[in-house]
């Protein structure tokens, strides 16, 4: 069994971006040759997540927009009256989400569903450089 970890460095333009990692975990997993296991990658931070989802126009808009139903922006937030910073919303949105994600791996590809996706969603207000860890645990 063989443990290898990577890091990758994703921007993001803000609130609502959702970045297709799919390709750089693929591309990481390919490196490795392992043919099975998992796959474990891991955003730090606490106004970031990952998740899956078909990425296709219609739920990139659909996504942000049932966050906003489920944990609106223009609420009062107590991490905004200690902080004054306005992301409150956003930590809430990223821990409901979550900030890691475990795939595995057979042949060495990545089992994911046909139209699945991996994703990291950006939750803060601003424009991020987010680090994301990965290791692969497989053989």
């Amino acid at each position: 069994m063989k443990i290898i970890s990577e890091e990758i460095q994703i921007d993001t333009r803000g609130e609502g971006d959702m970045v297709d990692i799919t390709d750089h975990l693929t591309e990481i997993l390919s490196r490795t040759g392992l043919k099975n296991g998992q796959l474990t990658t891991f955003v730090p931070g606490s106004t970031a997540a990952l998740t899956t989802i078909e990425y296709e126009p219609g739920l990139k808009k659909d996504f942000p927009s049932a966050l906003e139903r489920l944990v609106p922006h223009n609420i009062p937030y107590e991490h905004d009256k200690t902080w004054h910073d306005g992301n409150g919303h956003s930590h809430v949105r990223a821990s409901i989400v979550g900030p890691s994600l475990t795939i595995p791996f057979s042949n060495g590809r990545l089992i994911l569903g046909t139209w699945q996706q991996v994703v990291l969603v950006e939750m803060d207000i601003h424009s991020r450089s987010r680090r994301l860890f990965i290791q692969i645990i497989g053989e």
